[in-house]
């Protein structure tokens, strides 16, 4: 690996992340709506793929498509957070909510670090990029072909659940309900699981590539951040506070991440 190379690549996209959630802060900051950092944490990566493309060393078709793959499920994943988020800018979602209450008052100050950390994640996240990036090698390898297949499965599953959800809430006589409909039946977070995935596909088409082994921290950093942090623990804090009892009964009965059959 050129490590000379690596160095730049990655120093290249921190300016470009940390100065891309400057703006997004200040915005956040007039609007007073601190979700709008979900939106352009998904667009960060498909912004590390085109510096990769452009600048690193790998070889061309290697590039092409693994920076494919990651401008595709950034755009897409940023785009329907945009949808969703755009649509009440004025009403800032309950996480946020919570974490402004927790940090008042010096909300603005935190927020700030907190949208930067988000920035360094996107290029910590990125390992498998950088490595695939760099590789010279002028074959593409099997675990390149089964990452791709594997990341397809994984996209294909994500906008099914994100589509199956947004149908729900578009009904008005679902308000106040629990999405139990589709993946949502056998699963409380199907989009996050699928999301997961998709940083499993990164590191195993990484693994055809020099070091790909250290792209496992992608998806090691991804479940953790799910399970224990900022995904299910916070979005299933929320579900309870909003609706109670119901929520508590689909929690009994229905597998939290893998897609799983209902408990009798």
């Amino acid at each position: 690996m050129d490590n000379s190379s690596l160095l730049c690549l990655v120093i290249y996209s921190l300016l470009a992340c940390c100065g891309i959630m400057v703006l997004v802060w200040l915005w956040a900051h007039q609007i007073k709506n601190a979700g709008v950092v979900d939106i352009f944490w998904s667009y960060n990566f498909p912004v590390i793929a085109i510096i990769l493309f452009f600048l690193a060393p790998g070889y061309h078709d290697r590039k092409v498509l693994i920076c494919a793959m990651v401008i595709i499920a950034g755009v897409r994943l940023g785009t329907h957070l945009a949808t969703r988020i755009t649509r009440h800018l004025d009403e800032e979602e309950g996480r946020y909510q919570q974490l402004r209450k927790e940090w008042a008052p010096n909300a603005e100050k935190k927020f700030f670090f907190f949208f930067q950390f988000q920035a360094i994640s996107n290029v910590l996240l990125a390992i498998p990029f950088f490595i695939s990036c760099l590789n010279t090698k002028t074959v593409l390898s099997p675990l390149e072909y089964a990452g791709f297949i594997l990341w397809f499965i994984s996209v294909t599953g994500e906008t099914i659940a994100d589509r199956q959800l947004a149908t729900f809430k578009s009904n008005p006589a679902n308000k106040g309900k629990i999405c139990q409909i589709g993946l949502w039946n056998y699963s409380r977070h199907p989009n996050y699981f699928f999301e997961w995935l998709m940083w499993v596909s990164y590191f195993v088409f990484a693994l055809g590539s020099p070091w790909g082994i250290l792209a496992i921290i992608s998806p090691a950093i991804i479940l953790y951040l799910l399970l224990k942090v900022t995904g299910i623990p916070a979005t299933e804090e929320q579900s309870l506070r909003s609706k109670g009892e119901a929520f508590k009964e689909y929690q009994a009965s229905t597998s939290v991440f893998v897609p799983w059959f209902k408990k009798r």
